[in-house]
């Protein structure tokens, strides 16, 4: 069974945009890139041709990528009820114990997580540990390095 990928419907757009911009605008640039390489002569030793020919890879490895991605995704719709515990959509306030220090993150598909920018995925361990919790929670996560404990201060849609 191919794999569900779990889409807010602004990831969808964005990814519909890229597909459509990889297979008009940016298809051509590439052939354009093969066809110039080609006309300096002999393909055995033309690095530009192998470039472009590694481009043309990459452009149609990505444009797969992104049609399996939307030919099985599932749209997260923003629910208004339904309590307020941790789901995806929601974002979250957790107090880390060990530093005394408060973090805000959105919980989000595997498909749009940024860790860097507050953005967690709902299959990392943290994300995992939060679903299905309520605020004043305590929430243990078996991370990479060990335990970690937080306290679930907030749960926001």
């Amino acid at each position: 069974m191919a794999k569900e990928y779990k889409l807010s419907p602004e990831r969808l757009k964005e990814l519909q945009e890229e597909l459509n911009y990889l297979k008009t605008v940016r298809e051509k640039e590439v052939a354009e890139l093969i066809k110039e390489a080609r006309s300096f002569g002999d393909l055995s030793e033309n690095s530009e041709y192998d470039e472009a020919k590694n481009e043309q890879g990459k452009l149609y490895s990505r444009i797969a990528q992104v049609e399996e991605i939307l030919s099985n995704y599932v749209v997260i719709e923003e629910e208004e009820e339904g309590g307020e515990y941790v789901r995806l959509g929601s974002t979250v306030t957790v107090l880390d114990k060990e530093f005394n220090e408060e973090l805000t993150y959105k919980i989000v598909g595997s498909q749009e997580a940024d860790p860097m920018n507050g953005a967690i995925s709902e299959d990392s361990p943290f994300g995992r540990a939060l679903l299905g919790k309520n605020a004043g929670d305590d929430v243990t996560v078996d991370a990479p390095g060990g335990m970690v404990e937080y306290k679930l201060l907030k749960v926001e849609r």
